[in-house]
């Protein structure tokens, strides 16, 4: 099955609706975790190096649940993918919730088993949640890819709202408990709808094998890359502020949301764009708008400079990664299941071990000097674009 029957409406109504709410609970899973960042180095107990190791098995069951997700397509299906994606999602919060409960010497082990499963989830998802945009938008596989990703960053922006909402009542752990009944009503919501059966195409399924090109370990290195900004900008946000420089947390709890309502913005700008140019020189552009903010971001002193960077950084990451996977989809059609999954693992990758040499390193240095040693890896992403279009220039004249 390559494509989802369009002859039954409401079938592929609700397949759209469940499909980019997933998106959405993904984004508000996925900023648990750092939104509420102040409670765990703070009412907690953990250290600024715990807190940046927090994020290394979120990386590593996030590739695992990638490299698997891509092949078990073929197997058992995208819904399948789904169900146990909002299973894995919602143990997560669970284990976030646990740790209010828990001895002060198990917390730190708790929170790690709750990382881990928060990547298994985002791992598992990104095959179908990558897929099934092209199969239900067809023509417009671009414009459906971004606008799924634009919910998944709106989910990004509105978490730390509702977080410190929770954070000021004294009941933090209302948070994760409510996105535990989220992932609860979408789980049966999705086990009782039409999903398509599977998902055909793999890395296995002819055309270019991705694996022995050198476009497709180019598009790796500019996800990784990437995902060390964005990794960089948004896990490190409330204590830069906060301790840093020496505001208040609302400040720190608006600045996260800015940075997220910004990369909204910035998504549902070129979700729109999308249908009308080619995503190539926006791809190109946005690393020199990061270049800017992680130069610029040393300099924020007071709430309003402070909020307005973060949400100029939230506007240069934008777009960038939905439009990588976008283009790695288009260099490789009949793989797209497999090729976005290994796109998910490369950005996990990234935001893992950025997070975590930026909490290491921070003994070291101060966030300032790191924020603008941070400019390399957008550099060093746009030196990819710019080799990798030269090579596809070249091959296109043989």
């Amino acid at each position: 099955m390559s494509a989802i029957d369009m002859s039954v409406a409401p079938a592929r109504t609700n397949i759209i609706v469940l499909t980019y709410a997933v998106a959405l609970l993904h984004g508000l899973t996925l900023v648990s975790f750092p939104a509420v960042s102040a409670v765990l180095t703070g009412e907690l107990g953990l250290s600024n190096s715990q807190y940046g190791a927090i994020f290394l098995p979120q990386v590593g069951f996030a590739v695992l649940g990638s490299l698997f997700g891509g092949f078990l397509t073929q197997r058992l299906g995208l819904k399948a993918l789904l169900l146990a994606a909002l299973l894995a999602c919602a143990a997560s919060q669970a284990a976030l919730v646990t740790t209010a409960f828990v001895a002060p010497d198990a917390r730190f082990i708790t929170v790690l088993a709750g990382t881990a499963m928060l990547g298994l989830g985002f791992g598992l998802g990104g095959a179908p949640l990558n897929a099934l945009p092209g199969l239900l938008f067809p023509s417009r596989r671009d414009s459906a890819l971004v606008a799924l990703h634009t919910l998944l960053g709106l989910g990004l922006a509105l978490g730390p709202l509702v977080a410190a909402g929770f954070v000021r009542a004294g009941a933090w752990t209302g948070f994760p408990q409510s996105l535990l009944v989220l992932c609860s009503i979408l789980f049966l919501l999705i086990s009782i709808s039409a999903f398509p059966a599977r998902e055909p195409t793999s890395a296995s399924s002819g055309g270019e094998t991705p694996l022995r090109t050198p476009g497709f370990w180019g598009l790796v290195g500019i996800a990784v890359l990437y995902a060390f900004a964005e990794g960089t900008f948004s896990n490190w946000i409330v204590i830069f502020l906060t301790e840093a420089k020496r505001l208040p947390m609302t400040t720190g709890t608006a600045a996260l949301s800015a940075f997220w309502a910004a990369l909204v913005a910035g998504r549902l700008v070129v979700s729109l764009l999308a249908l009308r140019l080619p995503p190539q020189p926006i791809w190109r552009a946005l690393p020199l708008l990061m270049i800017a903010a992680f130069l610029a971001l040393p300099y924020a002193d007071s709430a309003v400079s402070g909020i307005a960077l973060f949400a100029a950084a939230g506007l240069a990451c934008s777009a960038f990664f939905p439009l990588t996977i976008a283009v790695a989809s288009q260099r490789f059609p009949t793989q797209v299941p497999w090729v976005s999954s290994m796109m998910i693992a490369a950005l996990m990758v990234g935001v893992g071990l950025g997070s975590f040499a930026t909490g290491a390193l921070r003994e070291l240095l101060p966030l300032e000097q790191l924020y603008r040693l941070s400019i390399v890896y957008p550099v060093s992403a746009l030196v990819l674009i710019l080799l990798l279009d030269g090579r596809r220039v070249e091959i296109n004249r043989r």
